[in-house]
């Protein structure tokens, strides 16, 4: 963007202020950023429970979802939490993901894991294995895809994405011979999306990351973040899609093991920044803002 263009303003939460957020923050910031970034959550060391913990990561995540959702920023970036600290304070959600959603009025959105070209879309999120494959449906999958389609369209500027369904058994059930779900749930739903697949995971994601698909939709949530981390460990991206404001965060956890002794990688808090800055400055110039 030049440099008379009006710039994005961005939200920034640290998280859970024990982990390693509050560092990555600092970090990623030393570095100029092209837009302007204000930063809400606590700082604070030596927060003394899960609860007050969990209370100060949600209240900042909070804060900044209102302050996109009134127009005062144009994305936020999530530091990473600790989801037992939250369930301690009485926000009982399986992620920030799903609680976004409700801030936002309880809409349908899908979590995005994004690292160079490879885009994975999550049809499930946090669940166990075996409740993940039992809530897979054709519409489930559908309704993911849908969400992940609008997204590549108006924030990626992606005209027509080219969308790929992993296969939720091995060889996508070899003609049941591994399962029925592939042929029974999952073709529909490609069909229907207009989508490769159900392809194989040992292959679908290769792939992509060769160019011959936007994204992938994942059944579950680690073959997604498997792939993901594999190809770019310390670089990826999560994005919330379906939401009415740019939302990003690292792919790393809180690393309590490590918080304080300034060791921290930065590195997907960084991409974490610049990809908020590129969405959301691109949803500027479609909206004649910039």
């Amino acid at each position: 963007m030049g440099s008379s263009a009006p710039r994005p303003r961005l939200a920034v939460a640290v998280g859970d202020p024990r982990g390693i957020g509050p560092e990555v923050v600092r970090k990623a910031l030393r570095q100029p950023l092209d837009a302007d970034v204000r930063i809400v959550g606590g700082w604070e060391d030596g927060v003394p429970s899960d609860v007050e913990a969990g209370r100060v990561a949600a209240q900042g995540i909070e804060a900044a979802a209102r302050l996109a959702l009134s127009g005062e920023v144009e994305a936020i970036v999530t530091g990473p939490v600790n989801k037992s600290a939250l369930h301690a304070a009485g926000y009982r959600f399986p992620g920030i993901t799903e609680f976004l959603a409700h801030v936002a009025g309880d809409i349908p959105v899908a979590m995005m894991l994004t690292t160079g070209r490879l885009r994975v879309v999550l049809v499930t999120t946090h669940l166990s294995l075996r409740d993940a494959i039992a809530s897979i449906t054709t519409d489930r999958v559908v309704a993911a895809g849908r969400i992940a389609t609008t997204a590549l369209q108006q924030w990626w500027g992606i005209s027509a994405p080219r969308l790929a369904l992993c296969a939720l058994n091995p060889h996508a059930g070899e003609g049941g011979l591994f399962g029925d779900e592939d042929d029974r749930l999952l073709k529909p739903a490609a069909a229907e999306l207009d989508a490769a697949g159900p392809l194989p995971a040992d292959t679908v994601f290769v792939r992509a990351l060769r160019g011959e698909f936007d994204a992938v939709l994942a059944p579950y949530h680690d073959v997604g973040m498997t792939a993901v981390k594999v190809s770019g460990f310390g670089t990826g991206v999560n994005v919330t899609l379906g939401l009415p404001f740019i939302r990003t965060s690292p792919d790393h956890g809180t690393a309590f093991d490590i918080a304080g002794k300034g060791i921290a990688d930065a590195g997907s808090m960084r991409a974490s920044l610049e990809l908020a800055v590129q969405l959301a400055y691109a949803r500027m110039v479609k909206a004649g803002q910039a």
